[in-house]
């Protein structure tokens, strides 16, 4: 003589049927059958086998950025920014830029979103008429400037330029009246 037990299974609706004989002691917990969670494919960016573990340097962890796909208009005009400002400044160079443009959508001083920020006249050199430029979508430094953008915004790296809302060129020198917070590379940071 047997009993049956019957236990929902996860990713299925119809329930899963074990064969328990009345004469053993069930065990504390049944296997119960698990199917693997496809709901979440490798282009939503995440792999059921990936290491939990956030890279080591902010090159591992530009590196493991997925490319998603199409970015939303915030994201293209941080990426675009960081990429016209900064491409050929180090990583850390590029994320202190995208700080920056960061920083002034939450200050309350400038527009709100990153787009207003980027082309608010008389900001950044590279925007015309408040206009962006097109964006180069086959460059490397574009997939980089990309990744740059994504970990700012999610705030996956230590912000190297804490509470900047200015910078400029070190082969300028506008003379401003700010608080003068770093230097990384080519660009000056401020207050």
């Amino acid at each position: 003589m047997s009993s049956t037990l019957a236990l929902a299974e996860v990713t299925d609706t119809s329930p899963a049927v074990f064969e328990v004989p009345a004469t053993v002691n069930a065990p504390a917990a049944l296997p119960v059958p698990v199917e693997p969670d496809t709901s979440l494919s490798s282009d939503a960016g995440f792999s059921p086998l990936a290491d939990p573990e956030q890279p080591d340097s902010l090159p591992e962890l530009v590196a493991a950025v997925d490319e998603r796909g199409a970015l939303s208009e915030d994201e293209h005009c941080l990426a675009t920014a960081i990429y016209y400002e900064a491409r050929s400044e180090s990583l850390s160079g590029q994320l202190a830029v995208a700080n920056v443009v960061l920083q002034r959508a939450k200050s309350g001083r400038f527009p709100t979103s990153l787009c207003g920020v980027v082309t608010q006249p008389g900001q950044f050199s590279f925007v015309r008429s408040g206009r962006l430029p097109d964006a180069p979508e086959t460059a490397p430094q574009w997939r980089t400037a990309k990744a740059i953008a994504e970990i700012a915004m999610e705030g996956s790296w230590e912000n190297p330029v804490q509470g900047a809302l200015f910078f400029h060129s070190t082969r300028v020198q506008p003379g401003w009246n700010r608080a003068k917070l770093t230097r990384i590379g080519g660009h000056v940071f401020y207050r």
